[in-house]
């Protein structure tokens, strides 16, 4: 279909979600590192940054489990940028002792929230007034989504955040009166949370501006389900599949995967597709929308999931007992194509893959992921070897989901690491960079790596272990890891293989 996709040159990058950033203050943000990480892919030349999710965490501090499908993490936000806006001291930043190469979520999220109240507190004092004018404008700008999420947040703060499927059932259910109540009597702590996500997507504008500027492009990601303790279920009920009680009837996962023999069950609530459909998936085009405007491509996460998606009922422990249901399949797609024009998109297509989700993707001309780890290690699928791709393709060695590459390399089974050195012609001693050279020589349009592979990390410095519910989405590299000789090699290997 014309208009599905742009046509990709051939090109390299890295994954890496800004919390890993390295820098004094317990999380990467969107400050100096960032800027700095942008110059140190160009010099490695690359031309891509993918990023996970970016919206404001919530339960196991998972990007894909946040409070807002379109706002963005205040835990990113750059204390240093608050002091060059003049709304932070620069001794409101002392006395920090964080973890260098991890992220102590626990400590870090009271930290950063003082200092963005303070920030606030200098700001309605008359502090950053460069500022005022950019956030009238982007206040504006939003519409009524950053109303409802302010809004939502304020409440979760009168609840001791706990989660809006507890509140009280006037407001649960947003009856009139009790909206209007809280309007009223919260505006001013909804104004702070409206101030803190100007801060935050100001911040972002920069970064991306430096890195399109370089020459580099940012890959967002864009989960397809949402968090069940989100502002967009409790504003918008309606689309999702609540009981009268607002809680899910039916639940997201998958069945048995690469990751788990009783599937993964992940809780999200489903959509009322055929209500979104009425309303020519309204809700779902402004998010598209809003993503576009902060990215130059996207990763449709569980992209199977719009052919048809694994619904279990409530309540279930694992994702065992669920069954596939119809998603809206082509009809969403060629209305957003007919809305936003053309949707330069990656298909997340890892998982059960039929024939129709196959089809599907092949009707919009929509690459594909493959997964070299995949190829070689656990459930191998012939697909993922790199004599099996097509050009139109975007090639990993592993994602956020997986093992680092030598971790990986390391629990595999003999016969399978025999298999990998025959394919490769290598001798086993750098396996990680073994890897890296098959994606960046394989057809793939596109060959991507964590960077955790580029600095060949073992198992301590996995970003993600699907089914284990906390302990993850921490790890953070330290500026002197990421040296000449990574980066040099990196560029080397891309030169080699034509992707600069």
């Amino acid at each position: 279909m014309v208009g599905a996709s742009p046509a990709f040159e051939r090109a390299s990058g890295i994954l890496l979600h800004p919390t890993s950033l390295p820098g004094p203050y317990g999380i990467g943000d969107l400050g100096p590192a960032a800027h700095a990480w942008v110059d140190q892919l160009v010099r490695a030349g690359q031309k891509w940054w993918q990023v996970l999710p970016l919206g404001p965490t919530g339960y196991g501090d998972s990007p894909y489990q946040s409070l807002s499908a379109l706002a963005g993490n205040p835990l990113l936000i750059s204390p240093e940028c608050l002091v060059e806006d003049g709304l932070l001291d620069r001794a409101d930043l002392a006395g920090t002792d964080f973890p260098p190469d991890s992220v102590d979520f626990g400590r870090v999220i009271p930290w950063k929230n003082q200092l963005l109240d303070r920030a606030w507190t200098n700001y309605q004092a008359g502090r950053g007034t460069g500022l005022w004018a950019d956030h009238d404008v982007f206040c504006t700008a939003q519409g009524h989504w950053l109303e409802e999420f302010c809004l939502f947040l304020a409440l979760k703060d009168r609840h001791g955040g706990a989660s809006w499927l507890t509140w009280p059932m006037p407001i649960r259910r947003r009856e009139p009166a009790a909206l209007r109540d809280a309007r009223q009597s919260l505006a001013a702590a909804a104004d702070r949370h409206r101030f803190v996500q100007f801060l935050f997507f100001r911040q972002w504008a920069q970064v991306r501006s430096h890195a399109n500027q370089r020459g580099l492009k940012l890959i967002g990601d864009v989960p397809i389900f949402v968090s069940s303790d989100s502002a967009d279920v409790w504003a918008h009920p309606e689309l999702f599949q609540l009981d009268d009680a607002c809680q899910p009837r039916v639940v997201s996962g998958v069945p048995t995967d690469y990751f788990s023999a009783t599937g993964q069950l992940w809780g999200n609530p489903l959509y009322d597709w055929p209500t979104l459909k009425r309303s020519s998936y309204r809700w779902w085009l402004d998010r598209l929308r809003a993503i576009l405007g902060q990215v130059d491509l996207i990763r449709l996460d569980h992209f199977r999931g719009f052919e048809a998606y694994w619904e279990v009922p409530a309540g279930e422990t694992t994702a065992m007992h669920g069954r596939w249901v119809p998603g809206p399949g082509a009809d969403f797609f060629e209305a957003a194509l007919r809305h936003l024009g053309q949707l330069p998109l990656i298909a997340e297509d890892l998982g059960v893959i039929t024939p129709a989700v196959e089809a599907l993707r092949r009707r919009f001309h929509w690459p594909g992921m493959r997964i070299l780890q995949f190829a070689f290690g656990g459930a191998v699928e012939t697909r993922f070897l790199p004599h099996n791709f097509e050009p139109h393709t975007v090639v990993y060695t592993g994602t956020h989901d997986n093992d680092t590459t030598r971790g990986w390399y390391a629990g595999i089974t003999p016969e399978e690491r025999r298999y990998f050195l025959r394919y490769t012609g290598r001798d086993g001693s750098d396996p990680t960079w073994d890897l890296i050279r098959l994606a960046w020589a394989s057809v793939a349009d596109l060959a991507l790596s964590p960077l955790q592979d580029v600095l060949d990390l073992g198992s301590p410095s996995r970003m993600n272990r699907p089914g284990r519910p906390d302990g993850n989405w921490r790890w953070r590299y330290r500026t002197e890891m990421l040296g000449e000789r990574a980066l040099d090699r990196l560029a080397e290997l891309t030169a080699i293989y034509g992707r600069n």
